[in-house]
Order: structure tokens, then sequence, then C-alpha cells
């Protein structure tokens, strides 16, 4: 993965200013009379980050200049030829600055879409991915297809941004759901994110890790359906993981020990008892768990019918066991 040519190397810096000297490693634009416009951003963004081996370089840079600039998306378009004002652009060089070394745009602007919501998100958390969506999706058309309780009781073990829970308790309008994190710091943002969405007299946040939290002031046989999205990056992976992942987002929420299924056996061998007649255990795995789960609720008590669901990719995503 080569970096490309320097190609600001005869650059100079976007504010002239003594206070506003650029460092080493800020990429800076080339002197000429033509206005720094959104359009010219945007292409300027794209081509430098680009040049870095970062993905989706054009999204990277339409969400750090709406960041920068204060608005939508959609916005940018709609005002190409809006000229950036001295401190946007200085603003905007640092940030590009760090999405060039590989640092996840969502932390930088502070914020990532999940199931057509915004979230509150920073390095605490792990950044919520399309891949969880199809977990949010089987519950939901479960619940549609089989109504079971009136008010049912959900879990989401590990819910680090409150996505999944939130997610559910906005489509689930009756629903009651115990969102656990063994973060504080997770569950404190958790808790922000429900607020901003306004469920958060349906969450009940308990700290705790994989289900001891449900094990305390619940009952047995008590849930309708238990669900997360556990850390599963083996040790072996873990080495290839990208690096916008692995140096950034938090690693307790990714690896999942030597073969990656340490938390997973735990939900799966304890999850049965837990769960209503009818209920579902459903969980995020990787692709290549797919068979190691299978034979995990083979060998469980109390859990059957295990199916494994396909995301949006077509990779093998999500465990369904009742």
């Amino acid at each position: 993965m080569g970096q490309g040519p320097p190609l600001w190397a005869h650059a100079i810096p976007l504010v002239e200013s003594s206070s506003m000297t650029p460092t080493h490693d800020e990429p800076q634009l080339r002197r000429d009379q033509s206005p720094w416009t959104t359009r010219r951003l945007l292409g300027w963004i794209t081509e430098y980050v680009g040049s870095k081996s970062i993905d989706s370089p054009r999204l990277v840079a339409e969400m750090l200049l709406a960041h920068v600039i204060g608005c939508e998306r959609m916005r940018l378009y709609m005002e190409v030829d809006r000229p950036a004002s001295p401190l946007e652009l200085t603003t905007l060089r640092a940030l590009v600055a760090r999405a060039a070394k590989h640092e996840p745009v969502q932390y930088l602007v502070g914020h990532a879409w999940f199931f057509g919501r915004e979230f509150q998100i920073d390095k605490r958390v792990l950044i919520p991915r399309p891949c969880t969506e199809t977990l949010v999706q089987h519950v939901l058309q479960h619940r549609r297809a089989a109504p079971g309780h009136a008010n049912p009781i959900i879990a989401d073990i590990g819910t680090g941004s409150g996505c999944i829970a939130i997610s559910l308790a906005i489509h689930i309008a009756n629903a009651k759901v115990i969102a656990t994190d063994e973060s504080p710091d997770a569950i404190d943002l958790a808790r922000v994110n429900a607020q901003r969405h306004g469920v958060e007299d349906q969450i009940e946040f308990r700290l705790g890790r994989d289900l001891q939290p449900l094990t305390s002031g619940s009952s047995r046989g008590e849930f309708d359906i238990i669900c997360s999205n556990p850390p599963y990056i083996s040790d072996a992976e873990w080495a290839e993981v990208e690096p916008n992942v692995r140096d950034f987002e938090p690693p307790a929420a990714l690896r999942g020990g030597a073969d990656g299924l340490d938390l997973i056996r735990v939900l799966i061998a304890e999850a049965g008892q837990l769960l209503r007649p009818g209920g579902q255990l459903v969980m995020e795995i990787a692709h290549s768990q797919r068979e190691a789960v299978l034979e995990l609720v083979a060998s469980a008590d109390l859990l059957t019918n295990p199916i494994v669901l396909k995301d949006h990719e077509d990779f093998w995503r999500v465990l369904i066991a009742d």
C-alpha cells in the first residue's frame, strides 16, 4: 500500500500566520488566486486522503467538510461555490491530516449513522457498522411475525454506543430494554444517545460483563430477546485488522480471545436459562465462525434451532437460536 508522490511538497499553509503555521505532518494547499470553495475543497480532500489509501475518500471529504462548516452533507452540493473562511481552512487541514493517518472519520466528526439515525460516538466505543443492522432487522421482523408478549423484555449485552438497544426501543415502543456494558464510559455515552433519541425511559443501563448484569435484578426465563455484538476477533486475525480499526477503536470491544469465541461461548452456554419459551438469542459473529457457533449451540442446554443469517455484504453474520 504505497503512499504515492508527495502531492503537497510545493504547497503553502492554508493560513499565512505565524500563530497558525502547520505542523510537519499537516497537509498544505498550493498558492493561487482561486478561492477555496466547497467544490475545490471536496476535490482536494478526496485526492489527498485517497493518496494515503484511505477507504471511501469522497465520503471522508464530505463528512469532514460538512462537520467543519456545520451543515448536512447534501448542503455541500447546494452551495458548491461557497468560499471557506480562514478559520474553517485551518480546522479542516488539521482534521484531514488526522484522517490521512487512518483515524476514523466518525471519531473526527463525533457521530456515526446506524439504522437511519445519528449516534454520538468517540473513542470510548466501537463505531456502529451496517452489518450490525442485520441483527436489528431480524429482531423487528421476528416481532412482527411472532409478536409474543405485549411488553417484551430485551437485553443488549455490550451495548457500547447503545445503537442496538436504542434502535430496538425506538421501533418497539412497548419494549423494556436492559443494556449492559463492562465499561462505565460506554454506559455514560449510551445514556447520552438514549436521551438524544427520547427512549431513556425504556432503557435500563447496567454495568457488568457478559450475562452477569442480567442475573442481578432479573428473573430467570424473563427475556424475550437477548442480543449482542460481542468482541469476536481472534488473536490470529487481529494482526490483519485494518489500522483505522486496530489503532483507534477500543480493543476490548473487538478482541475475543485466542479463537475469538471467549464471550460468545458464555452467551451461548448461559442465555437459554434467561430466555422465555419462544425467546431468542440473536448475536453478531465473524463470517469465519459460522460452523463453530452452530456446534456450540448444538451442545448447549436450552437452545435449539440455530441458524446464521447473512448481512448486506453476503457474509455469515448473525446467529439466531431459540
